[in-house]
């Protein structure tokens, strides 16, 4: 769908928030809900149509510019298929410099800024709109809303300006997976030694996927995938449970990576990235961590995105 859009708009130009206006009106597009659900019901591609008017409406201004909420998954590419049948720029940068699972866990929250107004459709044409009193309200209703609209809904959050923008955004995530996808296609076979390397990150665990256990809930995709080790892993085992995101990886007792840091699955074979709803029995797989942004490190931002909100008696260790 992505790739259709480009080749049909001709593209979407990528641009540097500094280059724009402080009063400039940026606008994240994403799609809400279990990534399972979401490959096998895809948006029709009108809901930009009937989404921006929406906000446009509430903020009686036009939109200047679209932006990544996040820089994962689908949610780093929906918003280059609304770019493109709307004519906008694009923004080098998103708001977590990674995927987290709800919509509260971004760097605007952080910044005290309301996810709201947001507005909500499906493929069908239904639509929404919210305004809660804090975001993780939000976070609540948009998700009880999205369930009833089949697991799936593509949405419109954190209309911002272009200064609160420029002081919250990650800058730069954009180019680093251009950067990051630049490397796996020209390697392929070596590509994971390189990123290693490159993203300062640390080499977890090699091994063989011998289980999943995966469901549909509560809007997300939830499981747990149990590794068996290989090569320098012979004879260890690790486990990685996600909620649509991968959040604490162990061996055994050992910890050896927990969100907000990031926790990273690549196919031995191709050195492609492997998400958590792609998984499948027998794959063999590299698992790479690497540290978060630095902004994640605050007491504030641990005890929002840390291992404990997620229900787990884990205290974080940055890599």
């Amino acid at each position: 769908m992505t790739q259709q859009s480009m080749q049909e708009s001709g593209g979407v130009e990528v641009i540097d928030i500094e280059s724009l206006p402080d009063d400039a009106l940026i606008l994240p597009i994403a799609m809400m809900g279990a990534p399972t659900v979401m490959v096998e019901k895809f948006p029709s591609g009108n809901e930009f149509a009937q989404l921006i008017p929406m906000i446009e409406k509430m903020l009686t201004k036009p939109v200047a510019a679209i932006l990544c909420i996040e820089a994962g998954g689908l949610n780093s590419t929906i918003p280059f298929v609304a770019a493109s049948k709307l004519g906008l720029p694009i923004i080098d940068g998103d708001a977590m410099g990674r995927a987290f699972p709800e919509l509260q866990m971004v760097t605007f929250t952080l910044g005290g800024i309301s996810a709201t107004p947001m507005a909500m459709v499906d493929e069908k044409g239904n639509g929404c709109n919210y305004a809660t009193i804090s975001n993780s309200w939000t976070e609540k209703l948009a998700r009880a809303i999205t369930i009833e609209m089949g697991g799936s809904a593509m949405c419109s959050l954190y209309p911002v300006s272009a200064k609160e923008c420029k002081e919250y955004l990650i800058k730069g995530s954009l180019s680093l997976i251009h950067h990051i996808g630049s490397i796996i296609e020209k390697h392929s076979f070596n590509a994971y030694e390189i990123l290693v390397k490159e993203l300062n990150g640390k080499h977890l665990f090699q091994g063989r996927v011998r289980d999943v256990e995966r469901r549909t809930e509560g809007g997300w995709n939830r499981g747990i995938v149990k590794l068996e080790g290989v090569d320098d892993f012979v004879n260890r085992d690790a486990k990685i449970d996600f909620q649509n995101e991968f959040l604490v990886a162990m061996e055994g007792d050992k910890v050896l990576a927990t969100t907000p840091d990031l926790i990273c699955m690549f196919d031995a074979n191709t050195g492609t990235p492997v998400t958590a709803e792609t998984i499948k029995y027998g794959l063999a797989v590299n698992i790479l961590g690497l540290p978060c942004d630095p902004i994640w490190q605050s007491k504030e931002a641990i005890e929002m995105i840390g291992p404990r909100y997620f229900k787990y008696d884990i205290d974080y260790q940055p890599l």
